[in-house]
Parts: C-alpha cells; sequence; structure tokens
C-alpha cells in the first residue's frame, strides 16, 4: 500500500506512535526491511538520501513502488535530506511519495522561501514534504551531511514556520545527532523542549539522528508526540559488521551466501526500533 508521509503520519499523530525510516542503500537491505515491517505489521518509511540515490539509481524507485503496491502494510518513499529544488523535482519524478527540503543551515526567512517553493510543487502531485527548524549535529565523516553543534528548534519558530511553508512534517532539534556516537559522548534529549514543540504544532514532528540514543529517551519521545524518527548508522552497523565476519571466509563470493546472515542481522535491529516506536501491529489502523 503506498502512500504519502502526510497520510501515513496523521494516522501515527491520531494513535500516540511513531513510524520508522529506514535509510537503505542496495537492494538487499531493501528486502530486509520489507520482510521485518511485514512480520510485524508495522508502518514504514523507506529513506533514501540523496547521496545513496546517486548510488542505488533513480531506478531502484521502481522496485519499492512495485513492492510497496503487492504488500498490505503502508509504505511510504521519503527522500532524506534533500539539499535543493532540483534534487527534489528528481525524487518527484522518480515516484518518491514525500520529500524533504534541508534549508535548515540557511536564515530563517530563506529556509521559508525553499521549503514553500517545494511544498507549491510537491502538493501539486500529492507528494509530502518535511521541512526540518534547527540544527541536527554530526558524530562522524560517515554521518549525514550536517552542522557540527545543535541549534536546538526555538517553538515560536515551529509555530511561524509551519504556518508560512504549508510543510505536511516537520523535523526538529532537541539534542540527537546523525551517526554513531563516539566513545565517552552522551546524547541527551531535550524532552521537555519536545513537549513545547507538539503544545504549538499540530502537524507530526519528525527526530532524525536517533541512532545511539538511550532505548528510554526514545520510547519517551514517541509518547511525547515524535511520529517519525529516521534510523540509518544502526541498521548498516548491523549489516555490515555481519559481512565482515562473514568475509573472513575467503572462499564465499556468492551474494546469495553472503548477504541472507547481514540482512537477518539488520532484520534484529528492525524488530527492535518497530518494537520501540509502538509501531508493531499498526498496519490494521490504515
Amino acid at each position: 500500500m503506498l502512500m504519502n508521509m502526510k497520510n501515513l503520519l496523521a494516522v501515527a499523530n491520531k494513535n500516540n506512535f511513531a513510524v520508522p525510516a529506514f535509510n537503505i542503500s542496495d537492494y538487499s537491505m531493501l528486502k530486509g526491511i520489507f520482510e521485518a515491517s511485514e512480520e510485524k505489521q508495522a508502518p514504514v518509511i523507506i529513506a533514501i538520501h540523496p547521496d545513496e540515490l546517486n548510488h542505488t539509481g533513480v531506478e531502484m524507485v521502481k522496485a519499492i513502488i512495485e513492492k510497496a503496491n503487492k504488500t498490505t502494510i503502508p509504505v511510504c518513499i521519503h527522500l532524506d535530506h534533500g539539499a535543493s529544488f532540483d534534487q527534489v523535482l528528481i525524487a518527484i519524478q522518480s515516484g518518491f511519495t514525500s520529500v524533504m527540503i534541508d534549508g535548515s543551515s540557511l536564515p530563517m526567512e530563506e529556509n521559508i522561501a525553499v521549503c514553500k517553493k517545494v511544498v507549491e510543487a510537491a502538493h501539486a502531485v500529492n507528494v509530502s514534504v518535511e521541512g526540518e527548524l534547527g540544527t541536527i549535529g554530526s558524530t562522524d565523516a560517515e554521518a549525514e551531511a550536517c552542522a557540527n553543534v545543535i541549534i536546538y528548534t526555538n517553538p515560536e519558530d515551529a509555530v511561524k514556520f509551519v504556518q508560512a511553508t504549508g510543510v505536511d512534517t516537520l523535523a526538529i532539534a532537541i539534542g540527537t545527532s546523525h551517526g554513531i556516537y563516539p566513545k565517552g559522548m552522551k546524547p541527551e534529549l531535550k524532552l521537555d523542549l519536545l513537549k513545547e514543540i507538539k503544545s504549538k504544532v499540530s502537524i507530526p514532528l519528525v527526530l532524525h539522528g536517533g541512532s545511539n540514543n538511550p532505548d528510554k529517551e526514545i520510547g519517551e519521545s514517541v509518547i511525547l508526540g515524535i511520529n517519525k524518527i529516521n534510523i540509518s548508522s544502526d541498521i548498516k552497523v548491523a549489516y555490515f559488521d555481519r559481512m565482515r565476519e562473514i568475509l573472513q571466509d575467503a572462499g564465499l563470493r556468492e551474494p546469495n551466501s553472503i548477504q541472507p546472515p547481514c540482512i537477518a542481522a539488520m532484520k534484529e535491529v528492525a524488530y527492535h526500533k518497530i518494537e520501540l516506536f509502538q509501531a508493531a501491529g499498526k498496519a490494521i489502523l490504515y
């Protein structure tokens, strides 16, 4: 069941759960995430960053659309951290049902202007739009391009931004960073800030950089109103750590011998996130 994010997250917002947005970089990862979501009967967002899209090719989107149309669970195909209007247009033309335009590094008025332009184009073809206000930190060179310093989202700015742009979902900065946190770094979410933003903004809220945060904090953020949580580093670490172990056997060369155990390791992480976000069994609500 292929959906845009506005309709997908409206159900999550009404029923107080979060939909996982899993970043995938190849077909085997896609296959595993579909399997895990179907087994848990959970809605899923297949997220693809522009760098990942360059790697897979836009032709991959056709395969995702076909899988989404065959499954009974709700599926959204989302461009993660689109950096320009041109990137967003390519995603829309390729069949994405949701796009993010990340103008968070821009001055407020410029962020509003670019988001508004994307909203006008996307809404004309029933594609939903995610914006971002505040900046999310970066932990290492493998993380998504973003600021090194977290700039927390101002609740009053969030109200102004949503009203001025017409975005369907809003990514907020409340203390997370992209990537895997280095040893000694202790992330801490500003849950009071989340509560204040949720009290002022009615659209679904998004949490980026959720890898490595304590489960207790992530679980509380769901209870307090986060409806979409991005997961990239956690599933990739599980997938490729297992692959490194398997490739110690120099005799293996066939993907159908190497990749299934990697998929299984990644799925264990996906199961955990689906349960933590209270998304398990929620496909029935759609």
